[in-house]
Parts: C-alpha cells; structure tokens; sequence
C-alpha cells in the first residue's frame, strides 16, 4: 500500500466504518481501502495481529475472510520456511475464537483447509488434526468443521494446485477417510440430543461422499448410516436436522452412481430410502413441506441413481420399480413444488426409454407415465377464483411450461393420440369445472402437434368443438382454447373447411386485449403450416397488418404476425406480390417518414427499431419462388424504400443498436431479391463506408460479408468489393490498434474474419490473392506497431495462418 504499513488504530477504524458508519460514502471508501490492504503484503500480518487481539466480531471476521483470501490467491508470496508457524497460528486462532462466531470459525477453517491443501510438507494433515483435537470436547465443533470444509476445497478453483498435487491430496484424504468417519460415529453416539453436533456431523459426512473417497464396503456397515436414516424416521426431528440429514444422503446416492463399484453400500441406501415411506406420508398428514420436499429430493437421488438398472432389469433386483411408486406418491401432494423436483427424472427415463426403443419396455412403464400425466394434469388447474388469462411470467406459469415441456418428452410412451383422446372425453363426457378444463385443454396443447393428423376424426371434432366456445366460458379457457388452436394447424391445413371457422374465433380474440398476442401466435402458425389455404385469405391479413398498433399485441406477436403475412405473400402468383409487398411494407415506410420529418423539425432523435424490425421480418419471410430469367417482384418495392432506410441510417449513424437494425434490415432485403438488388450495391456501400470511417460498427463488416457472397461472383462487382473491402480494413485496424483492442471488439474480429473468408468462396485467385495479402500485411503492421499482448498475438498469428491456408 502506499505510505507503508498502516497502523492496527487505522485498519480498525476502516471496518468499524464498513459496518457502521451511517454515511454510505465513507462505507464505500472503507471498502476500497480495506481492499487495497487485503491485496498487499501487510495484510498477512495485521490480519494475525487482529487475531490476537480479538477486539470485536467485526474486526475478527475482517481478518479471517483476508487470512483465507489471502491463502487462496497469494500463498506464494510467503517462503516456505513460514508455513509451520501460519499454520499454528491460524490453529491457534481457531482455538481460541471457537465460541465467538460460527461465521468468523468458518473462515479460519478454510484458510486452514486451503493451507493444508497448498503445503507439500504437511503430510496427514488429518491425522495430525484428529490427533490434536478429538480428546477435547470443546474442539470438536472446530475440528469437524475443518474436517468438512477439507474435502469441499480440494476441487476449488481458487487454489493454485496442479492436477498431481490435487490426486495426491484426494489420496491421502482417502487413506484417512475411515478414521474420519469413526470419528464422527463418536462425536453421534456422545452428542446425545445435541442437534447442532448432529448437524455438524450429517454436513461433514455429506462433504466426504461428495469427494468419493469412502470405502463403500466399510460404510455399508456403518452405524453412522444407520443413525442417519433414524433422524430421517423420526417424527420429531427438527426441519434443520432433517435438511442437514437429507442433504447427506443425496451425497451418498450421487457418490454410488456406479452401482457395480459401489454394491454394498447401494444396498443398504436402497433399502434406507424405501423405509422413508411412512415417514413421508406423517410429513404430509403435518403438512410439513419442508420434510415433504426433503424426502421428495431424496426419492428422486435414489430414482436417478437406479435408473439404468430400473430400465434395463425392471422390477428385478436393484430395478425395483418401487422407486417411480416413491415418484408417483410425491406427485400426489398438493403442491406442486413438490412434484417438479422429480421432473429432471422423468426426463432421463423417458431419453433412455427412447433411445432403447424397445415395446416391451414402453408397455412396462406406460402405466407409471400415465399416472404422472394424470397428476401434471391436476397440478396444472388454475385457482377457482382465478381472474384473467394464465400468467407465463409467475412461478406457477413456469412450473406449467415445465410441465409442457417435460409431456411433450414422455407422451410417446403413452400414444399421444391415445391421451389425448382420453383427456377429450374428460370434456367430452363430464361437465367439469372451468379451472379442470382449462387445465385438460393446456395438456392437449402440449401433444397435439405429435399426433398424425391424417384422416384423425377425433382431432377434427376437438377443432370444431373449440371455436364454437362460448364468448361467456371463463377467459382463461378461451385463452388456452386459442393456444390449443395454433398448436392444431396441420390439422386445419389438412381440413381446410375448417379455416374460416378458425380464422373467425381467432380474430375474436384478437380484438380483445388479454387474447391479442395468444391469438396472434395462433394466426402466424396456421400461416406457415397453411401457407397455401391461406392465400385467399391473404386481404384480411393485409387488412391486419395495416392497424396491427390497434391491437393490444405484445413486440414479438405482433412481429410473428407480420411474418405469417410474409410467408403467405409468398405463395401469391408473382405479379400480385409486388403491389401487396408495397402494401405490407407501406405502413412501417410511413411511420419512419413520419419520424424522419419531426426529428428534423424538433432536433431529437425518435427510435425507429420497431418499424425496421418489422421490415426486416417481412423482406426475411417473402420468399417467392422465381424462376431464371424472371424479374423478381420484390426487386422494385426494396428500391423504392431503400431511401428511407439509408435517410434512417445517416440519422442514426451514432447509434450501435439502431445501424445494427438498420444492417439486419438491408440484409434481409439483399438476401430477397439477391442480385435484384444490384442498382443498391453502389450507394449501400458507398454509404457503409462513409459511415463507417467515423463510426465503425461491426454490422457493417458483417453486411459486407454478405454482399460478397452475393456479388462476389459477378465480374463487374469484384474490383469494387475489393476496394470496399481495403475501406473497411484500415478503420478496423485502427480500432484493433487501441489498447486490449482486440479483447474489447471481439464482434469486430469476427466479422472481419468472416468477410474475408467469403472472398475464398466468391472471388478468383487474383482477387483472393490480393485480399489475403491486404489482410496478411494489415496483420503483420499491427504486430509491429501496437505491440499486443500474448494472447493479442495469438489471435492475430491464427488470423494469417488461416488466411495462408485458404490460400493454399
């Protein structure tokens, strides 16, 4: 630090600052300069002089925290004669501070984990801890601590030990692993009803099965396991215990994953777990969640671990289907908190089910998936006084996208036209509540796609049944009504009948302001699903368009719906695209005109993003199929509005986001009409290059790269790509040039990189030739001028050999 060691007085004023000086800047100026002594030399022995002194929690917590930083990230600034006496200071720190804080005690046992971990000459630095310590009762709560953080530190990235030095401590741990664990089968026989030694004990245990150094023949016939699952038996166990317990033993089944290596203690985790049961079902008759969630973790450890048993040899052996039954109870809770913490299973059983692809098998679990969809379905109903549509955003509306997701992972083991025939006659047979066919119909939504819709009359009639809904039925049915729709449009394309009934229930609600943007979703997926039926439909979806900012729709279902009127338009016959593209395009050409005219007149600049967006949505999706020789029709409407967007460009030259928009928008429009669009190349580039001297965007390298591809080809456009290309590089270089250049512009190395490799694909040798060694000598000037870093230079060095081996 500047001005030399600061004095004991000074480093405790600054942490009584830190904590409690009422003026958040004098806390904040505390924070730097405490930071400042945490990171020079003095800090290693003010921090053991603050130890000893043990004046307050602050300042000992203060110390602690930097004797562990400092052990972790700067060990090697001590020599190592000094290692033996930081290590008996900090055990004699731990010592003496044991009763003051937990949190101050956590810290020094870290730092002492972290040393132990570092220092090569400490050898059976856990005997020589249970040696020193286990004879005193009140060292035990340190000793175990230490014991727990040990193994936890040894993977840890902040220490810098090598990959020899990490086996051979992970070596010595497990030689000493069963001195450990008879340890702490003492400290659970003598702690009586001490709960936080218990806690101590399960955490530390937890932490060696964690690092897989216990030997799996000698735990199998441990009492701490057996002392393990009464805590987790009893009624009376408090919530901390329980977690502590439970935590433990989802350790133990992730550490004996590899069943044939780890049988013995396999089987007596099995057969503990499977005792839990009863447990479980008092929990819930308590409505204890905390428990109830506990068990429903350990359940899924045991299904996760026992899964390739449980498919390759089910309900044999260690292949007990019991373990989805333990599943299946879970998802019975009323919460679904419950029942989510299971869903990363079923996903894996139904991969591994999927991959065997075996019949047998599917009619094996098949009953097992049918009741968890039964339970999902259930779990999915909205509160009966639930108002308005479903929300997405809230805990429960991703609990029902994860419900989606995951139905849509294991219907195949069901049928999906088999559910959803049975979820259908729920409706069909019943008069369920508003809430349970809300929920039925969310779950048909999710299968519906995976159903053949070929000659499927039972989809046909759910169709029809739909949009005749009431307007009166409760809005949240008529929202996912309308989501079940938009999921059905292979459906409707293959009945096209259907299409005007469709299209009059959806334009329903997309005149109401909680229904616009799941009706407009619902409207751009028939239209890319039934692209030509829609095509008669095309003036309506036009008209949509026009007064798309009268409806209540969300930025991405209004631009989805432009996007289906694009690929309608595409499937128009060729000499009435042209006029409708104008048309679609017209409003969006309007409004930044209209921008345009008053930041002129008012001097500020409006954001145009929404209106290039939508632009560049419709050119990307008008695709019409031209055949050679034909003029494309699209080719006369981008020219025309082509001024706009480059009087919008120039306006906004200054602004990443908005050029970025304006250069996807030119891309799209390129890419539309392809070497239509050669009356543009001239001024686009002209204009990129200009702007791009003052401000060097790197979307207009990328929109170089490609008009490379496009024109690259044609021999009248090459020279002048060239010279755009040598325009474009010296700016970049120059950006490249200032200091960490290339680590602050990784998007602009891309692009660059991007742009000059079309040229391989699109140029002839000579142009290739000369590009490469443009790029080679730009490179091999920045290495002499800018002097980059190391890794600055590795950069650069693969830059030419790579332009050297497309070369070659």
């Amino acid at each position: 630090m500047e001005g030399g060691k600061p004095t004991l007085p000074l480093v405790y004023q600054a942490v009584q600052a830190l904590y409690h000086d009422p003026d958040p800047a004098g806390k904040e100026r505390a924070s730097v300069w405490l930071g400042e002594l945490q990171r020079s030399m003095y800090a290693w022995e003010i921090s053991d002089q603050l130890l000893q002194l043990k004046q307050d929690v602050e300042s000992c917590y203060f110390a602690a925290q930097t004797m562990k930083m400092k052990i972790q990230t700067s060990f090697y600034e001590l020599p190592p004669e000094t290692h033996t006496s930081l290590r008996d200071s900090l055990l004699s720190h731990i010592q003496n501070l044991k009763d003051l804080s937990p949190i101050i005690v956590t810290q020094l046992a870290l730092a002492i984990a972290d040393l132990a971990l570092q220092m090569a000459s400490w050898k059976g630095c856990v005997h020589t801890l249970i040696e020193k310590y286990s004879n005193d009762v009140s060292s035990m709560p340190f000793l175990i601590e230490i014991l727990t953080v040990l193994p936890e530190e040894v993977h840890s990235r902040s220490l810098r030990i090598g990959a020899n030095r990490r086996s051979e401590i992970i070596e010595d741990l497990a030689y000493y692993s069963t001195t450990v664990v008879t340890l702490l089968v003492t400290c659970a026989e003598k702690s009586g009803h001490d709960e936080k030694m218990f806690i101590k004990v399960f955490r530390c245990l937890g932490s060696w099965f964690n690092l897989g150094v216990l030997d799996n023949n000698f735990m199998a016939s441990n009492q701490l396991l057996m002392i393990l699952f009464q805590v987790l038996q009893r009624d009376e166990t408090s919530t901390n215990l329980h977690e502590a317990a439970s935590d433990c033993v989802c350790s133990a089944l992730y550490a004996i994953e590899n069943l044939a290596v780890h049988m013995p203690l396999a089987m007596q985790l099995f057969q503990g777990v499977l005792s839990l049961e009863t447990a479980y079902h008092m929990a819930v008759a308590r409505e204890d969640l905390d428990k109830v969630l506990n068990y429903c973790r350990i359940f899924t450890e045991l299904s996760e671990t026992f899964l390739e048993m449980t498919v390759r040899t089910p309900g044999q052996g260690m292949g007990d289907l019991r373990t989805l039954e333990l599943l299946l109870i879970c998802a019975g809770h009323p919460q679904y908190e419950v029942v989510e913490i299971s869903f990363n299973f079923w996903y894996r059983l139904g991969e591994n089910l999927y991959k065997m692809n075996d019949p047998e098998l599917h009619r094996v679990f098949k009953p097992y998936i049918q009741r968890l969809l039964h339970s999902l379905a259930r779990h999915c109903q909205l509160d009966p006084d639930h108002e308005g549509v479903p929300e997405d955003t809230d805990d429960f509306g991703e609990f029902r996208m994860r419900v989606s997701d995951l139905v849509k992972d294991v219907i195949f083991l069901v049928g999906s036209m088999e559910c959803f025939s049975q979820l259908y006659s729920t409706l069909k047979e019943g008069n369920p509540p508003w809430e349970v066919t809300e929920a039925v119909l969310f779950i048909m939504a999710a299968i519906a796609k995976s159903i053949d819709p070929e000659n499927n009359p039972t989809l046909t009639e759910v169709l029809e049944q739909v949009v005749l809904l009431p307007e009166t039925v409760h809005i949240a049915v008529r929202y996912t009504s309308i989501e079940l729709v938009g999921e059905m449009s292979e459906v409707i394309d293959r009945n096209p009948c259907m299409l005007d009934p469709v299209l009059n229930f959806l334009m329903k609600g997309l005149r109401e302001k909680p229904l616009a943007s799941v009706a407009a979703k619902a409207i751009h997926n028939i239209c890319s699903v039934c692209r030509d039926h829609m095509a008669q439909h095309f003036q309506g979806l036009l008209n949509i368009a026009r007064s798309l900012d009268s409806f209540a729709l969300s930025t991405d279902a209004a631009v989805g719906l432009l996007k289906g009127t694009a690929l309608v338009l595409a499937r128009l016959p060729l000499e009435k695209i042209a006029e409708c593209l104008n048309d679609l395009c017209a409003v969006q050409v309007m409004a930044l005109r209209k921008l345009l005219a008053q930041d002129s007149s008012s001097g500020k600049l409006s954001d145009p993003t929404v209106w290039l967006d939508r632009l560049a949505v419709i050119f990307r999706h008008t695709n019409p199929i031209v055949e050679n020789g034909q003029t494309h029709p699209c080719q006369k409407v981008i020219q025309e509005i082509w001024p706009v967007l480059s009087e919008t460009l120039n306006a906004h030259q200054n602004d990443n986001r908005i050029v970025e928009r304006c250069c996807r928008c030119l891309r799209f429009a390129v890419r539309c009409v392809g070497k239509g669009s050669a009356s543009l190349l001239q001024p686009l580039v002209t204009q990129m290059v200009s702007v791009y001297q003052v401000y060097p965007h790197s979307c207009f390298l990328y929109l170089g790269s490609i008009l490379v591809d496009e024109y690259g080809m044609e021999e009248g456009c090459r020279q002048g790509l060239l010279d755009m290309l040598q325009a474009l590089c010296m700016p970049t270089f120059q950006l490249l040039e200032q200091p960490n250049g290339l680590r602050n512009h990784p998007d602009t190395v891309d692009d660059l990189f991007r742009l000059v490799t079309r040229y391989q694909f699109c140029a002839s040798a000579i142009v290739f030739r000369k590009t490469m060694m443009l790029i080679c000598s730009l490179c091999f000037s920045y290495l002499s001028i800018c002097h980059p870093s190391a890794e600055e230079c590795k950069q650069v060095c693969w830059a030419i050999r790579e332009f050297t081996r497309l070369y070659r």
